[in-house]
């Protein structure tokens, strides 16, 4: 039943999108590129020394038992919490288009200490009658069809957490890994 839900908002959502010269595919890989920052940041803000045991505490026929200690910000049960709340910050976010290039982004109308973002007077705010919830929803759907690779690209420190996440798993971006790499040799010609 819920896969219903989404399935018909998916549709719906499209159909407002297209409208508006927005492909939906780009729009939904730079919200999974966003969300991905937006997790990273919270992450962050986590102390790494805090440490919590996982994996099972039940004694194998060795009489050994399987479990770790490992960060609290890395752990399942933070990154689960985590991903349950994060989206709820996309409903500050708006969709624009750049002046300069016409690029599409989405960001924060609004920064930290209630100061409206600076990066306002260079982007052309696209305006939508669902006032931005579609983003929302996307992050969410994201999420739901993805929680797994989330949580194994999160569970371990690493810097390409976006192109493993939106491009491999998810297939939203057509960025990978390998194209990150050539693009860093070259830079360094």
């Amino acid at each position: 039943m819920k896969t219903i839900i989404v399935i018909s908002f998916f549709v719906y959502y499209i159909g407002s999108i297209s409208s508006q010269g927005i492909d939906p595919k780009e729009l939904k890989c730079l919200v999974c590129q966003k969300l991905v920052d937006l997790m990273e940041q919270d992450i962050d803000k986590v102390d790494p020394k805090k440490k919590v045991d996982v994996g099972s505490f039940r004694i194998d026929h060795k009489g050994d038992q399987k479990h770790k200690v490992v960060e609290y910000r890395r752990s399942e049960v933070y990154l689960t919490e985590l991903m349950e709340r994060i989206c709820n910050k996309m409903e500050d976010y708006v969709r624009g288009r750049m002046k300069t290039d016409g690029r599409l982004i989405i960001f924060p109308l609004v920064i930290d200490g209630g100061k409206m973002n600076p990066i306002m007077s260079d982007v052309d705010v696209v305006q939508d009658s669902d006032l931005n919830k579609s983003l929302k929803f996307y992050c969410e759907a994201i999420l739901e069809e993805n929680d797994d690779a989330f949580i194994k690209a999160f569970s371990v420190p690493d810097s390409a957490v976006d192109i493993k996440i939106c491009s491999e798993e998810a297939k939203l971006c057509n960025q990978s890994l390998q194209d990150d790499y050539e693009f860093e040799t070259h830079g360094e010609l």
